[in-house]
């Protein structure tokens, strides 16, 4: 049996593959020459992937992505071209990267003001990452329901800039249902990536949007992969309602790959827009006079911190925390 399916987990060790828009998911491997024939990168395949496979659970009777018995997995051949990916410098100082998810319709970045405290440099890199490589990018702010009264104008502060630069920002508690419905909306079609610090409520908000889910425990027996769900496996999930979701680990760190110092501006989209009305071409939007970024940063057209981001991606020294 040989086929087209998409990577649904990858445990580190091995993958589920299904052939959406069916769930049926089915374990596999990767050949050792495939593996190796991806430089660069800690992980040549990623949740999201199509790939080609052969063999699998009842090779040779059962229609491609049903399971059966206790068969071999089935074995990927080739990984086909991505229309996105999510990227990021592996580890700190790193020359590797690390694919998080690809084949993504919309990113969502959970991001809390408390608990963790909310670093804008940190959401700014993965938002850069996003508009490098045409991902749809939504503003997900978790545990409102602890700072609502309290924090209150830092709120509606970090919610202007984010709109102001083009971004939605949808508002969240897990424990009140603020938001939920409306995130759940916003998931109904395509595949979703959700993604952020560790410790920002990923996981919860999956199972707000599902409570038959449990990101946590997987609940399909993986007989020939690690089989529990860690802070290392990412997974694709269905939603009741439509869509999937994709669950990766908490970030602790996020390096840009790919991106040229003076190439950066281009993807903050508040400043790609400024930057038509600059006297010189390239800018750097950091000394040059007659500069329309700097000119939107004085009349804050542009934020401060957005701006500070920015000016931190050019001297970054390669470390990302």
């Amino acid at each position: 049996m040989e086929g087209i399916a998409t990577v649904v987990k990858n445990s580190g060790s091995g993958y589920l593959l299904s052939p959406l828009p069916e769930w049926a998911p089915f374990p596999a491997v990767v050949r050792g020459r495939l593996r190796l024939s991806v430089k660069g990168t800690t992980n040549p395949i990623a949740v999201g992937d199509k790939v080609r496979f052969t063999g699998g659970p009842d090779a040779g009777s059962a229609p491609a992505g049903q399971a059966g018995g206790n068969s071999d997995p089935a074995v990927i051949t080739e990984v086909l071209p991505r229309t996105n990916y999510v990227i990021r410098r592996s580890t700190n100082l790193s020359r590797q990267a690390h694919i998080i998810a690809s084949n993504i319709d919309m990113a969502f970045i959970a991001v809390s003001l408390y608990f963790p405290e909310l670093k804008l440099p940190f959401l700014d890199r993965i938002l850069v990452t996003c508009e490098l490589y045409g991902i749809p990018a939504t503003i997900v702010l978790t545990k409102t329901d602890l700072y609502r009264e309290e924090a209150a104008e830092e709120m509606d502060h970090v919610r202007s800039i984010y709109e102001a630069a083009g971004y939605r920002v949808l508002e969240t508690s897990v424990r009140t249902g603020e938001g939920i419905d409306a995130l759940r909306e916003a998931c109904r079609d395509g595949i979703n990536l959700f993604s952020g610090e560790s410790g920002v409520g990923k996981s919860s908000l999956i199972k707000a949007l599902d409570p038959s889910l449990d990101p946590k425990v997987g609940d399909i027996s993986l007989a020939h992969l690690q089989g529990k769900h860690t802070t290392s496996l990412y997974e694709m999930y269905p939603l009741a309602s439509g869509g999937y979701v994709v669950d990766s680990p908490g970030l602790r760190g996020f390096g840009l790959v790919d991106v040229e110092k003076d190439e950066i501006a281009r993807y903050f989209p508040e400043m790609l827009k400024a930057s038509a009305g600059c006297r010189f071409t390239p800018c750097t939007h950091t000394h040059e006079p007659g500069c329309a970024v700097k000119a939107a940063l004085e009349d804050g057209t542009i934020s401060r911190e957005r701006y500070n981001s920015y000016l931190g991606m050019l001297e970054d020294d390669g470390k990302f925390r």
